[in-house]
């Protein structure tokens, strides 16, 4: 197993940490200490912990343990101010923050990381009609047995490919599978002249997409919004998906849920879109990049903005967000007969923790799982985000 991140690559066999192929001298201790961080880089690791493991539970002086960590810095090039690799959280313990490509001792990426700093392959574009007359449009990506996407709020699938947030995600969910997604009706590539928003419809539209293509059956994975029309295709198809993987998702939109304050921020949100969409409006654009992903790059937040300015218009954005307000799916999740996997993230504003545990809850069985991350959308430099791909991965594999 090998850690590659940046010019560096550290060979847990060979326990050696080289810089563009150059070995780096490292002293036994800092070397466990930094497999140990890498080997666990989504969550923060406790001092208590890095006692036991690296140092076998002996008593160690603050300074010794601070001078380990000053070493793995200096050996990195890093240091205390700019913590661009080794990130000291105060009163918790360290974390890896650098974005890591993990390989197999075949040279080959770990399934853990595959997507990380990977282009997704050429994706084929094509359209359909949904029930109503809508155009679907929606791509075919990689090889393999097939991998539907339900679409969520906002899609586009050409700029969505090309986007520091979603090419990630995409590139390791092609690796072994012929991936398909679609603009949800609305945006993106599809018919943009829509009045019909509602859950209903937009079930219409995945059931079109997967009809067209003739995928009698497949694993159906849903992210966000788009966990309530995955798990209502699954509902009403129980033959149809072999499997459920479900990201960030929740069973009643936010005019139904218990918080007394859920409404009036759903209908500001909306409020604001209207007037404000595709605009630079600094303001605007801070409380959505907030909301959705507050610990993402400035590359990333960047590109919220033009998914804003090229996606739909602000009527269709707000019309298809309060139509996800409407969502209420609890009768249903019973209704669900396959193997079903459920992520969210513990501290996220999105779609609060609460809401995917009444997901899992819902659905016999299933298996829920909790990213240490503020990120509604992980983009490939959160710890958790190789983490989230290595689960998902596991679990259409068993």
């Amino acid at each position: 197993m090998t850690y590659r991140f940046d010019a560096f690559a550290l060979d847990y066999a060979a326990r050696e940490l080289s810089r563009d192929g150059v070995a780096v001298k490292v002293e036994p201790k800092v070397l466990d200490l930094l497999l140990h961080l890498l080997a666990n880089r989504d969550r923060v690791v406790s001092k208590d912990e890095l006692l036991a493991v690296v140092w076998d539970g002996r008593v160690v002086s603050e300074a010794a343990m601070s001078s380990a960590i000053r070493s793995a810095r200096k050996a990195l090039g890093d240091d205390a101010k700019h913590q661009r690799y080794v990130k000291t959280l105060h009163g918790r313990g360290f974390r890896f923050v650098a974005p890591v490509v993990q390989q197999d001792t075949d040279g080959r990426p770990a399934l853990t990381a595959e997507g990380a700093q990977q282009a997704p392959p050429e994706q084929d574009i094509r359209f359909c009609h949904s029930v109503d007359g809508t155009r679907i449009a929606y791509a075919l990506a990689g090889a393999g047995p097939p991998l539907v996407k339900a679409a969520n709020w906002l899609n586009h699938l050409e700029f969505d490919w090309e986007s520091p947030v979603w090419r990630d995600l995409f590139g390791a969910l092609t690796a072994g599978h012929r991936l398909v997604r679609y603009d949800a009706r609305g945006n993106g590539l599809s018919s943009w002249d829509v009045i019909d928003f509602s859950l209903d419809r937009q079930v219409e539209d995945l059931e079109a997409v997967v009809d067209t293509l003739g995928l009698e059956r497949f694993p159906l994975f849903g992210l966000s919004q788009g966990c309530a029309k995955a798990v209502a295709f699954a509902a009403r198809h129980p033959d149809r998906v072999t499997k459920l993987v479900l990201l960030g998702g929740y069973a009643r939109g936010w005019r139904h849920r218990d918080a007394p304050d859920s409404k009036v921020v759903g209908e500001a949100r909306c409020a604001l879109i209207r007037a404000a969409w595709g605009s630079y409006n600094h303001a605007v654009r801070t409380m959505l990049t907030t909301v959705y992903m507050p610990d993402a790059p400035a590359e990333s937040q960047t590109w919220f903005t033009d998914l804003q300015k090229k996606t739909t218009t602000a009527d269709n954005a707000a019309n298809i967000l309060l139509a996800h307000g409407e969502v209420d799916i609890r009768g249903i999740l019973a209704n669900v007969k396959a193997p079903t996997l459920v992520l969210h993230a513990r501290n996220e504003a999105g779609v609060p923790y609460e809401q995917g545990q009444e997901l899992a809850a819902g659905i016999k069985d299933a298996r829920f799982v909790t990213l240490d991350t503020v990120n509604h959308i992980l983009p490939a430099t959160d710890p958790a985000f190789a983490r989230c791909v290595g689960i998902i991965r596991d679990f259409l594999r068993e």
